[in-house]
């Protein structure tokens, strides 16, 4: 009647085994298909104007409104929605990878965890691209064209209707990876 405890055992040290780090391939991942003209057309657009710092303009956009924004891909644990066109934009004026602190060591340095919830808030957008329909498209973002996890990035859009001061959402015109 041992052998249950033995097999409970091996399966609790199995479990409790430490996680390997991500490979950099899973750090970057690779688009499954080519991106559509509509992203590629977005992708190739210069971004137009000065841009500004998420935590300022989302105080004064307007929906409909042009809007210039640069920063970086983070603040969330999953920045890019999966199978969609969107993903998040972090303020590096108010938000810090945990890979920029001294002895951090977090497998997720994107997701931005040090940093109070309320400067989450106040410091990310979300940016999408829609097709002509308005919808959202239906292609990952993640690998295409530069775009990744900690990427520098600038993006031209117009401001989404129903976006306010707590939440702002970008229909991305042009975004530029540096």
């Amino acid at each position: 009647m041992k052998t249950p405890w033995i097999l409970a055992l091996g399966c609790l040290l199995v479990s409790c085994k430490e996680k390997p780090a991500p490979a950099a391939a899973t750090l970057h991942a690779t688009p499954a298909a080519a991106p559509s003209a509509e992203l590629t057309a977005i992708l190739a657009a210069a971004p137009a104007g000065e841009a500004k710092a998420i935590h300022v303009a989302r105080t004064t956009a307007k929906p409909g409104e042009e809007i210039t924004l640069s920063g970086r891909i983070m603040g969330n644990s999953k920045p890019f929605v999966e199978g969609r066109a969107a993903f998040i934009l972090g303020d590096p004026e108010l938000l810090t990878p945990c890979n920029e602190i001294p002895g951090d060591s977090c497998e997720t340095p994107w997701d931005c965890c040090c940093d109070s919830s309320e400067d989450k808030k106040a410091g990310i957008a979300t940016i999408q691209i829609t097709g002509a329909d308005g919808r959202v498209l239906k292609e990952g973002l993640e690998g295409v064209g530069g775009l990744a996890k900690l990427a520098t990035v600038t993006v031209t859009g117009k401001v989404a209707e129903g976006s306010s001061a707590d939440s702002l959402v970008v229909n991305a015109t042009a975004i530029q990876v540096k």
